[in-house]
């Protein structure tokens, strides 16, 4: 049961996620360390992003050359 109570208590799946936090329970002395890993978290938290927008503009021009189809229009 203490098992099963200290994965409920997990906020990450991600290990990367749970090194972060687990770094900023740390009160060391405010060092270029920290300003360094904070900026490499935005880093990574904008290449996400990257991926996430590049897999919307994928999804929606497959929609949109779906739309694209000839219509066929009567002569007289």
């Amino acid at each position: 049961m203490a098992k099963e109570k200290k994965h409920k208590e997990e906020k990450y799946f991600c290990p990367v996620g749970r090194f972060f936090e687990d770094l900023e329970g740390l009160h060391w002395e405010k060092s270029e360390f920290f300003d360094h890993l904070n900026q490499s978290r935005l880093e990574f938290l904008k290449a996400i992003r990257t991926l996430v927008d590049e897999k919307i503009e994928s999804i929606e021009k497959k929609s949109a050359r779906k739309k694209k189809k000839a219509t066929k229009v009567k002569v007289e």
